[in-house]
This record gives C-alpha cells, sequence and structure tokens, in this order.
C-alpha cells in the first residue's frame, strides 16, 4: 500500500509539548509513534524558521529532536519561486489573512510538491473544511489537480 505524504506544519510539532491541551498533546505523541508504517512526514523551510525563531532554547532544541526522530524530511526550495507566487494567491484571494503569509506558505509548500494531507492543529487558517474546499478551489485554476486534504492529526489517526 502506497504510504501517504504528509506535510507538517509546526503547529503539529510543537503540540508533542502542549501540555496546556493534554488530549491533543497526547494524539499528535500518538501520531508520531504510529506514523512510520503508514505515513511520510515532511516539512518545509519555513517550519524550520518557525521553530528557530522560538525563543526559548531548551524548546526549540526540543523541536529539532521531534524533527530528527521520526525522519521526518525537509522539502527542496528548488521552486521557492512557484510556492511564494501560490502563497500570494491565496491570500489575494482572502483564503489566508496577509498576516499569516507562513500559514499560506505551509499550503503552497503542500501543494507543489503534492502531498496528499497537511497536517495541523490551526483549525481556524489550516485544518478546515471552508479553507480547504477554498484552497483546491485556487488550486486547481492554478493547474494543481493532485488533491489536498486540510486536516488535523485526530482526523488521520490510526484506529
Amino acid at each position: 500500500m502506497k504510504k501517504l505524504r504528509i506535510y507538517l506544519d509546526t503547529s503539529v510539532i510543537n503540540f508533542v509539548f502542549a501540555d496546556d491541551a493534554p488530549d491533543f498533546m497526547h494524539a499528535t505523541i500518538e501520531f508520531f509513534e504510529d506514523h512510520s508504517v503508514l505515513y511520510d512526514l515532511y516539512v518545509s523551510n519555513v517550519v524550520l524558521l518557525e521553530i528557530d525563531r522560538t525563543s526559548d532554547p531548551e524548546h526549540r532544541q526540543r523541536l529539532h529532536v521531534v524533527l530528527a526522530e521520526h525522519d521526518i524530511f525537509v522539502l527542496p526550495d528548488d521552486n521557492a519561486d512557484e510556492v511564494r507566487d501560490l502563497a500570494q494567491r491565496y491570500i489575494e484571494r482572502g483564503i489566508i489573512p496577509k498576516s499569516k503569509i507562513e500559514d499560506a506558505m505551509h499550503v503552497a509548500y503542500a501543494t507543489v510538491h503534492e502531498m496528499d494531507v497537511l497536517l495541523s492543529w490551526n483549525f481556524r487558517h489550516l485544518a478546515n473544511l471552508k479553507k480547504e474546499a477554498s484552497v483546491v478551489a485556487v488550486n486547481m485554476e492554478e493547474g494543481y489537480w493532485h488533491p489536498l486534504r486540510l486536516v488535523s492529526p485526530l482526523e488521520v489517526m490510526n484506529e
């Protein structure tokens, strides 16, 4: 069976340590424990930059350890202009606010690199049916036909 290609936004990595949201934290940890057979996991340099902006050096290091421990691949930047242009399109269409350029970049990376799923705990801007429908519409207008789902870890858990 073909593995799902899953793009992780930064929230998924952060929620491994979300003591203030124990249900989501445990779901995230369980997702990472179960992923190796079912999923190939990816991030972009945007995720790495967001992690590197973490002000607490100990937490920043723990986030990098999560990436290393779970065989998470970093997508290449050889098509950075294409990604930036598509992210700008999501903003122009009002799908993602201008102030959330990183969120638009996450979606664009997932789209351009033909991920099956963008995984996020950000229900407002990413893991959201309305956003998914709008993203799919823009993607089709722009010639990206590979289906992309925008979901939370709860929706891909192995039961």
